[in-house]
């Protein structure tokens, strides 16, 4: 008799419902968890491409061609080609080509991971530049206006791409090629080729029609659109992988620290503390998390322990698992 109570109790407490689960069984769920939402972060990602793409193709189309204007990149090159040609080369046509070469070197020198998403990103944008008519008359008439919207505009969207594993191919697979065989920065081989291909645009027939000086103010104006578009995409991308750390003061840090594993699946760590004036022990929960997910955290926090004291701070750089790669901190 009394076995058998020892046994049905044992088995009580034994049972997987009474214990949480452990630390490697939570894991093994989070994983699982992130296997089934990969395939649609996938689509997203390779949606985002897809929109990513248009506004840089209606810039191309709609303010730099009927100004007479050279942006940088391999779409600077086609414009050469186009004006060079006398329009008889369409930007998109030669875009797929060049493309389709560097795709090819970039597989065989970088590896096809990489060239994949970027077919995807070039494949779009041919499509945009082949649908999007190129204008008569340009959406803005002013040239500067022209370059300096053209610029954020794209620059803003060719961020949100990049985001997304994204590329629209050009001299980024140059500036990758070259990075991988001299370690150069892909900043100075994306700058001076963009330097050349504009430069290039002043012995265009088309350009000097305008005279010397207007010529060299289409490059001026090249430059521009280049640097405007270059600033922006640093801007969307620094400002979405800004971070903040996290400092939870409070008498529930098991229960916020799951949720933030378990609801904002982030990391934490347990900092042992003292109260200065009770000399109460108690527990700090820190935590590092990219800016847009800080409001997430905020409600986790107010949701559990409304009584919670919280300090926020910015992170210059945060390297390492779920942020960015390590090699990017030299």
């Amino acid at each position: 008799m009394t076995n058998n109570k020892s046994q049905t109790t044992n088995h009580q407490f034994s049972s997987p419902s009474f214990f949480p689960p452990s630390r490697g069984e939570r894991g093994g769920l989070h994983l699982r968890q992130y296997r089934r939402m990969l395939p649609w972060i996938t689509i997203k990602e390779f949606l985002m491409i897809v929109i990513s793409t248009i506004p840089y193709a209606l810039t191309v189309n709609q303010l730099l061609v009927p100004h007479a204007i050279v942006g940088g990149g391999v779409t600077g090159l086609c414009e050469i080609i186009y004006f060079a040609t006398n329009t008889y080369v369409p930007i998109w046509l030669s875009s797929a080509l060049i493309n389709i070469l560097l795709l090819i070197l970039a597989a065989i020198t970088v590896g096809w991971r990489y060239a994949l998403r970027t077919i995807w990103g070039v494949l779009w944008l041919t499509i945009w530049l082949k649908v999007i008519p190129i204008a008569t008359v340009p959406l803005l008439t002013d040239s500067f206006m022209a370059v300096v919207i053209g610029g954020l505009f794209t620059g803003c969207f060719l961020g949100i791409c990049f985001l997304n594993n994204g590329s629209t191919g050009g001299t980024d697979i140059i500036a990758m090629i070259v990075n991988k065989y001299h370690h150069l920065p892909m900043g100075r081989v994306l700058m001076m080729s963009d330097l050349l291909i504009i430069s290039s645009a002043f012995f265009l027939p088309t350009i000097q029609a305008a005279g010397t000086q207007g010529a060299i103010e289409k490059i001026l104006f090249g430059l521009t659109y280049t640097f405007m578009s270059s600033t922006a995409v640093d801007w969307v991308m620094n400002r979405m992988r800004q971070s903040v750390q996290f400092m939870i003061f409070t008498q529930k840090p098991d229960e916020i620290a799951e949720a933030i594993i378990t609801q904002a699946h982030r990391g934490c760590t347990f900092l042992e503390a003292e109260g200065g004036y009770n000399r109460q022990p108690m527990k700090v929960v820190t935590t590092i998390a990219r800016s847009y997910e800080s409001a997430t955290i905020f409600r986790l926090v107010r949701s559990i322990d409304p009584n919670a004291f919280v300090s926020q701070s910015q992170v210059r750089g945060v390297f390492g698992q779920g942020f960015d790669p390590m090699t990017n901190g030299k």
